[in-house]
């Protein structure tokens, strides 16, 4: 697994997209966070990361399906995901250390976010008013976002070898995962005592929990079991072709 791992990396670092991938989303996220006045920080009479953890998500559903879309669709239009399969490693090991990879580059990203706390900590009055137990819990929730959103992704580039084709599926599950069961919620047929149960199977209810600042036990195992769900996916895809 580990030789896979450091194989995914190297392939991202050594071209362009682990670049392109992370000053995209730094530079959007810079863009909302300190220079559109609607959502810009300094346009607002308190200290706060809102923006950042608000507009990452729909960034994320595009760009992690971007990092996810070549690695296996990538394998299978160049013919090697047949020596991958067939080595005698194990397809879960395969698809783990390629997860793993995917999920690397997303902590990548997400590190140099760090130095917006710091410049909002500063900027408080007076300094340090801030609330960092709910930063911590939205950093938390955040990762989490990203590690189901790359397994979506990996899942996506194991039904198909066209990489354009991994990509807009991934990031249709990934919106679908996310936000549908909220807006079904607000159809007339579930209002009531069910649109809250509703909401509970997208991942929106136990982000937006989670960045409250409250660690739930059952927000944790939501996103533990969903990850495991589709790379459990991928696997049974991948064993289909093998």
């Amino acid at each position: 697994m580990l030789e896979i791992l450091k194989k995914e990396l190297n392939m991202f670092f050594s071209s362009l997209t682990a670049y392109i991938v992370i000053g995209v989303f730094l530079i959007v996220m810079g863009l909302f966070m300190w220079v559109f006045p609607d959502y810009s920080v300094l346009e607002y009479c308190y200290a706060t990361l809102e923006q950042l953890f608000s507009m990452a998500p729909w960034i994320f559903v595009f760009l992690i399906p971007a990092i996810t879309m070549r690695s296996l669709a990538e394998e299978k239009q160049s013919g090697t995901i047949e020596f991958l399969i067939t080595k005698p490693i194990g397809l879960s090991k395969i698809v783990f250390g390629k997860y793993l990879a995917s999920v690397l580059l997303i902590v990548f990203a997400l590190l140099p976010t760090v130095l917006y706390y710091y410049t909002i900590y500063q900027l408080g009055s007076p300094k340090g008013n801030l609330d960092a137990g709910a930063v911590m819990g939205s950093y938390l929730g955040l990762f989490l976002l990203g590690a189901a959103y790359a397994s979506i992704g990996l899942f996506a580039s194991s039904l198909t070898k066209n990489q354009i084709v991994a990509f807009m599926l991934a990031a249709f599950l990934c919106f679908f995962c996310h936000w549908a069961f909220f807006y079904l919620s607000k159809l007339p047929v579930f209002l009531g005592s069910t649109d809250d149960f509703l909401q509970m199977f997208g991942m929106d209810y136990h982000y937006n929990s989670m960045s409250r600042g409250v660690i739930d036990t059952r927000d944790l195992i939501y996103f533990i079991s969903f990850i495991a769900l589709f790379l459990g996916l991928t696997i049974i895809s991948l064993s289909s072709k093998k």
